[in-house]
């Protein structure tokens, strides 16, 4: 697996020096695998969702949005299997005191290894997380001498389950209050409220609920920056499909999802699927969408074909009928579900990974370079710099009639401070698509100079022409 650890880091300071990703509470020495997204990482963010949101419901006539409540009654984790099954295999190092996720253990470990013996061993550690072999998992860490990155010790107790929800009490007296859960997933809220979207929307299946929201994992091992967080966001959609027609609506939505990811403007080598060795007992078919991280292919977004288990633990449990009467077959069932799930966190940071690039610039007369963040223009967090050349002679007023022109319809920056060269490398650095320059040539014939960021290129062009230029690149 071929990562890059240098440029992993070298993203994860541009992030802080730029304003895009935080860690939390910073101040007080910050709050572990917790991160806050600054000024441009939180427009990034959103623009990402909303094209994911745009995508699974404007565009796809039987798909409608949900946003259901974090807190869900305690109940619901019982029948989803939350509540007993929601655990990783974990392993304490006695001499550290430190706790591994298991996999992510001998996944470590096998990074440091020649590329088939890597192979053999995470096969073999598949094979034996599908068997839940915990007592062979341990012998495999001790066989291949694994130690602990703290201790350099192979001093492990037995391996044993970790449940990862977070709880909570809810009530106003501790004694009277309840314990309930901060949700884990999203998808929940969409299974209870099937009906209600079902009949209010009168939706006849196939028919979709998406749904964006934060989940919350008290993972032990978060690492990785913002890949695996305790606080996240997924972006997830249920489809509700005829029994038996599972497998044909599987492949479509592996298809179309994979064809949204290249649509974010991503280098198809760098996205691959991987089917899942081990299944959830209920599923019939999972992949994941993986994207090539400078830290190896790592899953991004998950397709599961999930049978009708959800909305049959959640009748079983409330005593409530979630069926659908089908008039096509004249016929009552409860439906079966393909879910699609993705992580918008990790989304962000695979559309930073694809456009960070570092360019040495220098000539024989002189050293130069430039960090830039390639971003497609509907993603980027700002679309067009409005620089006036000196902030007299009437420019600044100018390029603030062009600012009043452009900002209702996209997100301007304005900036009159420092050379031309080091306000064009500081949008470079943020991923503004288009820097439009006013100059003392603008008064004369009303033409400015637009800079492109990934060429360079300079051009002249009329001012009036400016929104409709960036507009067109927006809507690509």
């Amino acid at each position: 697996m071929a990562t890059d650890q240098n440029k992993f880091q070298a993203i994860i300071s541009h992030c802080k020096e730029y304003g895009f990703i935080f860690q939390s509470s910073e101040i007080y020495d910050g709050l572990s695998a917790v991160y806050d997204y600054g000024q441009y990482g939180a427009e990034l963010k959103k623009n990402i969702r909303d094209y994911w949101w745009k995508s699974m419901t404007q565009m796809h006539e039987n798909i409608v949005g949900i946003d259901a409540a974090i807190f869900m009654h305690p109940t619901t984790w019982k029948a989803s299997g939350h509540v007993d099954n929601f655990s990783d295999p974990m392993i304490d190092n006695k001499d550290s005191n430190k706790r591994y996720r298991v996999d992510h253990l001998i996944e470590g470990f096998a990074e440091t290894l020649e590329a088939d013996a890597a192979a053999a061993l995470i096969a073999q550690m598949e094979e034996l997380l599908k068997e839940n072999d915990f007592a062979g998992l341990k012998k495999l860490i001790e066989d291949n001498q694994i130690k602990c990155a703290v201790s350099g010790t192979v001093n492990w107790t037995d391996v044993r389950q970790f449940n990862l929800m977070f709880s909570t009490q809810l009530g106003s007296v501790s004694e009277e209050a309840s314990e309930i859960y901060l949700r884990p997933e999203t998808a929940q809220g969409i299974f209870v409220n099937f009906l209600n979207v079902q009949k209010t929307g009168r939706m006849k299946i196939p028919f979709g609920i998406a749904q964006v929201g934060k989940a919350f994992r008290n993972e032990i091992v978060a690492r990785q920056f913002v890949f695996r967080m305790r606080e996240f966001e997924q972006m997830e959609m249920q489809f509700f499909i005829r029994p038996g027609t599972q497998k044909e609506w599987y492949a479509y939505w592996k298809e179309e999802r994979m064809k949204w990811h290249k649509s974010l403007g991503l280098n198809p080598a760098n996205l691959q699927y991987h089917d899942h060795v081990k299944l959830a007992h209920y599923a019939d078919a999972a992949v994941d969408i993986e994207y090539n991280f400078p830290i190896g292919f790592k899953e991004v977004e998950g397709i599961h074909s999930r049978t009708d288990f959800d909305l049959s633990q959640h009748q079983q449990y409330s005593g409530k009928k979630l069926q659908y009467f089908d008039p096509e077959i004249n016929q009552n069932y409860i439906p079966y579900v393909i879910e699609t799930s993705i992580g918008l966190d990790r989304c962000c940071l695979m559309i930073l990974s694809e456009a960070y690039e570092e360019q040495d610039l220098s000539t024989a007369e002189k050293q130069d370079s430039r960090v830039v963040l390639k971003f497609p223009a509907r993603l980027a967090p700002i679309k067009l710099a409005v620089l006036p050349l000196t902030k007299k002679d009437g420019l600044p007023e100018i390029a603030r009639e062009l600012m009043a022109e452009c900002k209702q319809h996209f997100y301007c920056y304005y900036e009159e401070k420092d050379s031309i060269g080091k306000r064009y490398r500081r949008q470079d650095a943020i991923g503004t698509p288009f820097c439009v320059t006013i100059d003392h040539q603008t008064k004369e014939d009303g033409t400015v100079t637009i800079r492109h960021r990934d060429s360079m290129e300079q051009e002249r062009v009329p001012m009036a022409q400016v929104k409709e230029i960036v507009m067109k690149k927006i809507l690509e």
